[in-house]
């Protein structure tokens, strides 16, 4: 009789683990569905300041997780288009956030939380003895930009445009800038490794490319304030995020005190 009772109790330690096992599945399903994960679609050059602002508001904000995907604003944009979930788009220019507007696809007003500037990189040996950004078109300078319609290089573009008006340069600097580019590249923190690498002599990328751990790879040539087009960067909540209101609590976040001294710590102006 006693064997059999022991039979029998110890046929209930299985059916015991399971239940305890669904009990503790359940809890965790509940913790997991009571947070908010937000996908945040951002310029490659906002990589560092923007992983240090994620971290911080997840501090501030429990039960929240901020996903980050990074690439040019172009291809970002480009994805949003052809339906890509995002909750939350940050531009590095105003052009790729006017085409979701005009889709329909923003949620609410867009502000602009960032300012940037170019500069000229070589590499720190510097070996094509670039001293001036009239170097830049000298014969056989190898120079690496961003691809056309990435917005790093729409402001290179600018920056040409502007700079030959000055006969210090003339129209010939354009003609032997552009003659000089060896390599495109998908966006800017490209330009930045390979000119580091010393795959070319120059190019051009935003002055906040020049990060703590670049610092000591590349040289900046400074691009006179004059013909230096000023980068604005725009954020917007998108229409399909999974909750406008949250997305917007992490935008007004970067818009506060605390995220803007993030973005001036990694070498951004102020919004403008």
């Amino acid at each position: 009789m006693r064997l059999m009772q022991s039979i029998q109790n110890k046929s209930k330690y299985p059916l015991i683990l399971t239940l305890l096992m669904v009990i503790l599945s359940a809890c965790a399903v509940d913790v997991g569905a009571s947070g908010h994960e937000l996908n945040v679609l951002a310029a490659s050059s906002l990589t560092d300041a923007l992983n240090e602002i994620a971290a911080a508001y997840e501090a501030n904000t429990p039960g929240t997780h901020i996903k980050l995907n990074y690439a040019s604003s172009s291809i970002l944009a480009a994805q949003i288009l052809e339906g890509a979930r995002a909750d939350v788009f940050a531009s590095a220019n105003t052009e790729q956030m006017e085409n979701l507007v005009n889709s329909g696809l923003i949620h609410g007003d867009i502000d602009y939380f960032a300012s940037n500037r170019m500069t000229a990189i070589v590499p720190a040996e510097n070996p094509a003895r670039i001293i001036s950004i009239a170097d830049l078109a000298e014969p056989g300078t190898a120079l690496v930009l961003a691809l056309p319609g990435v917005p790093a290089r729409v402001y290179t573009d600018q920056f040409v445009n502007q700079v030959i008006s000055d006969p210090a340069y003339g129209a010939d600097f354009r003609a032997g800038f552009y003659s000089n580019v060896v390599s495109e590249e998908a966006n800017v923190r490209r330009v930045v490794a390979k000119v580091a690498l010393g795959e070319a002599d120059g190019g051009i990328v935003y002055v906040s490319d020049i990060t703590p751990d670049m610092k000591d790879s590349v040289r900046q040539i400074p691009i006179p304030d004059e013909y230096n087009p000023v980068a604005r960067y725009p954020i917007a909540v998108l229409d399909n995020a999974q909750d406008t209101e949250i997305a917007q609590g992490f935008l007004d976040f970067i818009l506060s005190r605390e995220g803007q001294a993030i973005l001036k710590k990694w070498g951004f102006g102020a919004k403008p």
